[in-house]
């Protein structure tokens, strides 16, 4: 039962978040408290709600200085995929009441917030089939596999408190897509899982594979048939990957992250004793075809970024990254497999339709999250700092 309590909020060690997210059956890697590793241009700050002497919330939260007249000072104060919290023991409201002064304590004049829940979700199946169809305008027209009676209140609680709810839009915007794609998994014992050869593990790889279209099982069997070589590679290999994310950015014109973001993702997660990041090759003979930087963190595996060449494109290589990525999911005892963001669109003429495509024809269903959350502390200065925006974009 819920309950609408008075709570505390102070900051928190690493180690005491840690903890608390390791009791947690889930919490993006984006709420780590090493995460901000890879952000240096970011104040960063874990931060705890206490109900007594009883943590009962966690959260990381980003602080990002805005160099604006006027706005010297303050910052845009930024929580991805967070709180983390039970929202069957604990009242969005207990939380969201201490944090707004506390924010503005911090020099904050705009909070922005991504709780962690799934409002809706769709088969991947039903998504496909509509793409196809062009009978509809916005993944929300479809009739959702289920709704979370839970999330919807809280999108209620955070209007009532003046909250303002993102826009639905067919286009990515500058934080976490609010559509995700997930694979769910089939759960295994821990004897079962590690060990890939067993009946129990073969027959769960299969059932993922059942979850695709027939063209992505196909090329994902072919790809174990190409005499290629997986492996997992140490930061000293990460100017591989680099090399050929480079390369891949190059082809399909994107502005790429530089090779020391890569590096301190690899290091601030593997220093976690809650999660864990990989750089994953294939190779066919001494040539890189393809490679993966995959994240795992409680109950959820994530495909984060790829890079491959067109060399030798029968293989598959790709394709035999995506199931060592689920191998290593199932291996962890994931719930999910993570593919990142998906647009809303349905209309099958957008340049974003064919990664929903993609990621639909790989099984993996579509959940629209609550996504990202604006509470202006100051409504003056969060109007200055949008039209700032507004013209840079």
């Amino acid at each position: 039962m819920t309950l609408h309590k008075t709570l505390n909020i102070q900051e928190i060690t690493p180690a005491q978040h840690h903890h608390f997210l390791a009791q947690q059956e889930a919490a993006s890697f984006l709420q780590n408290p090493l995460w901000p590793k890879t952000k240096p241009a970011w104040r960063s700050q874990s931060i705890g709600w206490w109900d007594n002497d009883e943590l009962v919330a966690a959260s990381l939260v980003l602080y990002r200085p805005i160099p604006v007249p006027g706005l010297r000072g303050r910052s845009l104060a930024y929580i991805a995929d967070g709180p983390v919290f039970d929202p069957e023991t604990v009242a969005l409201e207990s939380l969201l009441e201490p944090l707004v002064p506390y924010a503005r304590a911090q020099g904050a004049f705009l909070l922005r917030m991504g709780l962690p829940f799934v409002l809706r979700r769709w088969e991947a199946e039903d998504v496909r089939k509509a793409l196809s169809a062009n009978e509809h305008n916005l993944i929300p027209d479809l009739r959702p596999a289920e709704s979370h009676v839970t999330a919807w209140s809280m999108e209620d609680t955070l209007t009532r408190l003046g909250w303002e709810k993102p826009e639905l839009t067919e286009d990515f915007g500058s934080g976490q897509a609010q559509f995700q794609a997930r694979i769910p998994l089939p759960q295994l014992t821990p004897e079962q899982r590690a060990d890939r050869e067993s009946p129990e593990f073969v027959q769960a790889v299969e059932d993922v594979l059942m979850r695709m279209d027939s063209t992505s099982r196909r090329q994902t069997r072919k790809s174990t048939r190409s005499d290629l070589t997986i492996s997992s590679g140490g930061r000293a290999e990460m100017s591989k990957w680099q090399a050929l994310y480079e390369e891949t950015a190059q082809r399909d014109d994107f502005t790429g992250r530089p090779q020391w973001y890569f590096e301190a993702m690899f290091d601030a997660l593997n220093a976690s004793d809650i999660a864990q990041c990989q750089v994953l090759f294939a190779h066919y003979e001494d040539q890189l075809l393809a490679s993966a930087i995959y994240v795992q963190q409680q109950n959820t595996g994530w495909y984060v970024y790829g890079a491959s060449t067109r060399a030798e494109s029968k293989r598959y290589a790709p394709r035999g990254l995506q199931l060592e990525q689920i191998k290593l999911s199932l291996e962890a005892g994931a719930r999910y497999y993570d593919l990142g963001g998906v647009s809303a669109t349905l209309n099958k003429e957008h340049e974003l339709a064919g990664l929903t495509r993609f990621k639909t024809t790989m099984g993996a269903d579509v959940v629209e999250t609550m996504g990202e959350w604006d509470y202006p502390i100051n409504k003056v200065l969060t109007r200055a700092f949008r039209m700032y925006m507004d013209r840079r974009g």
